[in-house]
Parts: structure tokens; C-alpha cells; sequence
């Protein structure tokens, strides 16, 4: 099973300390051109700035590109300290199956793009005082390639860091499933703690991030892999980058739409985690068969050979 399978690596406790502060490192080192650039265009007043700030020093495909080439070197790191740090194939960092399975990955990704695009369109003839046609032909382009080879790299290395990683790091540990869910649901929704859509809307907003957290680590733990995650979370940035930008959001870019409405974290926050997630999730438990939900979530993460002593026994 997914976290089960990583006793066959190299899974000791130091293994998965060193590997999380080579990976903050290479984050690190992944936002130098960054802040080459960033001091080029600001002096020393970068350091002062927001992310806001930094985003509007700069033209913002320029900006997306060095954000998104910081993940592209963390991904690496992460692969690295995966293969020599662990022993562990990637496949067995991705997946529980013999081989990754493309088609849950295009089956989730084609899924949230679908919703994102109706809903945008609804929302676009049902208020359009709301939005601002903000569409030009060339720096759409630019975004287009942009967003495409690189927002699935961004979006790839969340979920082997947090949904992969860490989850089976912690479940090797603590041998359970529960924890390692909580633990790196948490941590995720947290980071966003210092994205520029919490500054507008408050705190609240944080119940959507770690609601997020929380969805595709169960769709991870009840599918026994990331192909579900991984499609899910690429159409969610990727869609979201090229049909519409706010001058709050983390993602600031020549999109088609620009939404100039007055954001609030009310119901907007509440109602994607309470009802929407949980059709994504019955959609994906129907066509996948998911079942014995208390056991891929709450149970047991020992060795394969412990489990199938208690099961006989």
C-alpha cells in the first residue's frame, strides 16, 4: 500500500530529517534568480516588500516564471534525496500500483477543469459587472507556455512533498495513516498562511487551505496514490492562472478575466470544502470503487509481513 510499501527503503527518522532540510534548501537556492532580479529591478527595498510588492516590480509572466522555477528546483532536490538519500524508486513515491496510472491523473485533472470553466462562465453572465475583459493576445501566450510547463511542476512538487513525502515519512513513524493525514494537511494549509489572499480576506480563508490539504490527502490514502492529486491540484493552478486574476491574489497574471469585486471569506470559503470537495471525492470513490474508508484512513501503517500476521490471527 501506498505509505506500507516505503519499509522496503531506507526510511529511518534521520533519512527523512536530513531530506526535508535539503528540500527547504533547494527551495532556498530555487528563489536566487529571484532575488537577483528582484534587487536589479528594487535595490535593497526588496527586502522590505511583500509579495504584492514583488509582483508588481515586476512584469507579472517574468514573475511567475521565477516564482515557478524555485518549485522546479525543489522538485529535484526532492527526487534527488528520494533516489539516493532513500533508495526509493519514484514510482514507489507516486504510487502503490506497478506503474503510474495516467488516466486517474487526466480523469481528476479533466474533472476540475470542467468545473472551474462552467463555473467561471456562470458566475462571468451572472455578474459581469464583476469582471474586467483582460485579455491580450501576446502576454497570453507567454502565460500559456509558461503555465503549462511549469505550474505542474510547482503543483507536482506540493504533492510529493506533502502528499508523498512527508505522509509517508510520518506514517513509517507514528505507523498509522490518521496522523500522517493531519499532520501534513496542516502543514500545507499553513504555508498559505503568507499568501496574499490572507491578508484580504482574513484568517478565515485558512479553513479553505487546509480543507484543501485534507481532500488530497484522503485522495491519496483512500486511492493508495498520488495520480489523483497530482491531476487535481495541476487543472485547480493551471485554470485558475490563465482564466482569471485579482489584484489580491497569489497568482497575479494576464489572464482573460480579472476579477474587480469585493472578495469576503464567507460562504465562498465554507461551501468549496463542505459541499463541493465531497462530490469530488463521492465522484472518485463511485468510479474507482473505493471502499472500507475507517481502514485506509484510520488504520495501521506497519510492515506488510505485521499486517498480514494480525490479519490472520
Amino acid at each position: 500500500m501506498f505509505i506500507e510499501q516505503v519499509y522496503k527503503y531506507q526510511h529511518d527518522f534521520w533519512r527523512y530529517l536530513i531530506g526535508v532540510i535539503a528540500v527547504v534548501f533547494g527551495i532556498i537556492i530555487g528563489q536566487i534568480p529571484l532575488t537577483i532580479v528582484l534587487l536589479k529591478e528594487a535595490g535593497f527595498e526588496v527586502m522590505n516588500m511583500t509579495e504584492t510588492d514583488m509582483m508588481q516590480a515586476l512584469d507579472s509572466n517574468l514573475f511567475l516564471f521565477l516564482m515557478l522555477l524555485t518549485y522546479a528546483v525543489g522538485l529535484g532536490f526532492l527526487f534527488f534525496i528520494v533516489k539516493k538519500l532513500h533508495e526509493q524508486p519514484l514510482i514507489a513515491l507516486t504510487t502503490s500500483r506497478k506503474k503510474i496510472d495516467w488516466s486517474r491523473f487526466w480523469f481528476a485533472f479533466g474533472l476540475v477543469a470542467i468545473f472551474i470553466i462552467l463555473t467561471t462562465v456562470g458566475d462571468y453572465i451572472s455578474n459581469p459587472d464583476d469582471f474586467l475583459w483582460n485579455f491580450k493576445l501576446k502576454p497570453f501566450l507567454i502565460l500559456l507556455v509558461i503555465s503549462v510547463v511549469l505550474i505542474p511542476v510547482q503543483t507536482s512538487f506540493e504533492e510529493y512533498f506533502f502528499r508523498g513525502y512527508l505522509m509517508q515519512g510520518i506514517g513509517v513513524m507514528v505507523k498509522n495513516r490518521w496522523v500522517p493525514l493531519v499532520v501534513s494537511s496542516v502543514i500545507f494549509g499553513g504555508l498559505h498562511f503568507f499568501n496574499p489572499e490572507v491578508t484580504k480576506l482574513g484568517n478565515t480563508i485558512m479553513i479553505y487551505y487546509i480543507g484543501t490539504g485534507f481532500m488530497l490527502g484522503i485522495m491519496a490514502l483512500m486511492d493508495e496514490g498520488l495520480e489523483l492529486s497530482l491531476g487535481f491540484h495541476a487543472a485547480n493552478n493551471l485554470l485558475t492562472a490563465l482564466i482569471v486574476t485579482a489584484d489580491w491574489t497569489a497568482f497575479q497574471t494576464h489572464s482573460i478575466l480579472k476579477d474587480v469585486s469585493e472578495p469576503s471569506a464567507g460562504w465562498d470559503v465554507l461551501i468549496p470544502v463542505l459541499v463541493v470537495y465531497p462530490i469530488y471525492l463521492i465522484i472518485f470513490a463511485k468510479k474507482y470503487h473505493w471502499n472500507n474508508w475507517k481502514e485506509r484512513l484510520f488504520g495501521k501503517a506497519e510492515r506488510p509481513e505485521l499486517l498480514n500476521v494480525s490479519e490472520e490471527s
